[in-house]
């Protein structure tokens, strides 16, 4: 799948063009104050997105390029979060030095694969994300000082939008044809400790985890998977076990 393009004509037709991903579909954006049917991708996206993707845990010997993971975060940065908190915050581990450092934390059936993983993800949260809410969220001045005054907002915002993130990252690896291994079992104190308690980072091109606000929440696993490697695939819930129309 490539980026698409958007015509210059979108108020007529909009035309968006992609390596068959993307069906044309006339489309009014909200610019023009009318709303129209917004494209659909086809089934081979909903495929690579869903469908046919699978968790895996054995990789091929094959690096992910740098310019790979950039165009990762460039596409998961605009997936929606509460007030556009993005609370999220991305550690990369691609080399072996860095692996090290991971590996006391992790529970002893998530060694391997994530050793030979070509880069593990940490998923974590800023506790305090609303100091960049001025920037993010500009319309509303005063959305600092509403999360800036409750802890348990701050906490539940972080949490459960960070999450969101890490989803929005697995879909735009599988997107850009990488295949994913999401994980929980890891301590995440240890992972804390190591990575976000000192405020410092010797290998870090940015600096963005001062002390002590900066939490785990998940792990992920990126890479090209093995598909030889990969179990049946377990079923999912039907419809009627897991929706409830009303």
């Amino acid at each position: 799948m490539t980026q698409y393009q958007v015509s210059s004509q979108c108020a007529v037709n909009c035309v968006r063009q992609s390596a068959g991903g993307i069906r044309d579909v006339p489309f009014h954006g909200p610019e023009f104050g009318e709303a129209k049917d917004m494209p659909t991708v086809n089934d081979e996206a909903l495929d690579i997105l869903f469908r046919e993707a699978r968790t895996y845990s054995s990789w091929l010997d094959k690096p992910v390029a740098e310019d790979t993971i950039r165009q990762l975060y460039e596409a998961l940065k605009w997936g929606p979060t509460s007030a556009n908190s993005s609370p999220g915050r991305f550690i990369l581990l691609r080399t072996s030095k860095s692996k090290e450092r991971l590996r006391p934390a992790l529970s002893p059936g998530n060694v391997q694969k994530t050793m030979s993983a070509p880069v593990t993800v940490i998923i974590a949260y800023d506790l305090k994300f609303y100091e960049k809410l001025p920037k993010l969220f500009p319309h509303n001045p005063g959305i600092r000082e509403v999360f800036a005054q409750n802890p348990q907002l701050i906490e539940n915002t972080a949490k459960r939008n960070s999450s969101l993130q890490g989803a929005y990252l697995m879909l735009a690896a599988r997107a850009l044809g990488l295949d994913c291994g999401p994980m929980s079992g890891f301590d995440n104190a240890k992972v804390d400790e190591e990575f976000f308690s000192a405020g410092q980072c010797e290998d870090c091109e940015q600096e963005f985890f001062p002390e002590g606000h900066v939490k785990s929440n998940f792990l992920c696993n990126l890479g090209y998977g093995d598909r030889s490697q990969l179990y049946p695939r377990s079923p999912r819930l039907a419809f009627s076990e897991a929706c409830t129309l009303l």
